[in-house]
């Protein structure tokens, strides 16, 4: 089982409820999904980067990813409705946790000056985004192979809707926010 998901079973959860006077199990905030997403934008001019993004994303999730289309044209961008712009993957249950503990244990370590996540990134629902400017930081990434750096975004969807809740619950996991 996943290291995290026991985690939050025995330790999280009784903290929780203590803290913040939950009187049933159900009610504490947990990680409901993990959004993972690649917005391509030179994928107007070269067909072969979203190839790539989406070879590089399936290997960080062990998902197959969703190409994402646009929605509507903008002639400034030369982009038309339903070009390729992108690709996403929403993460659930056991992956979902695996993916959080190496993001939180092995990636974000390994990034350049990193001094911690901030603790505002939170929107107002309760939910979390973070950015990464490059996927070499994955060690599962082979820097041979990479020909266009590409940042994501990653979206952590937590039931509940206070930010505090939430903020608690991340850094309970062992997320690694600035002072």
């Amino acid at each position: 089982m996943a290291r995290l998901l026991d985690l939050y079973q025995q330790k999280v959860v009784p903290e929780l409820m203590t803290k913040f006077g939950y009187k049933n199990k159900l009610a504490v905030p947990r990680l409901s999904k993990i959004v993972v997403n690649m917005g391509v934008g030179k994928a107007l001019e070269n067909k072969k980067a979203i190839e790539d993004a989406v070879k590089h994303l399936s290997l960080i999730t062990g998902q197959k990813p969703l190409v994402t289309k646009a929605r509507t044209s903008i002639a400034g961008f030369k982009l038309r409705k339903g070009n390729p712009i992108g690709c996403k993957v929403t993460l659930r249950g056991r992956m979902m946790y695996e993916f959080f503990d190496r993001l939180i244990s092995i990636v974000l370590p390994r990034i350049k000056d990193f001094r911690g996540l901030s603790p505002k990134a939170f929107d107002g629902r309760g939910n979390y985004t973070l950015g990464i400017s490059e996927q070499l930081v994955f060690p599962e990434i082979n820097i041979d192979d990479v020909e266009f750096v590409q940042g994501m975004d990653i979206t952590f969807v937590i039931t509940g809707n206070k930010d505090e809740h939430s903020f608690e619950l991340l850094k309970l996991f062992g997320t690694p926010f600035r002072p």
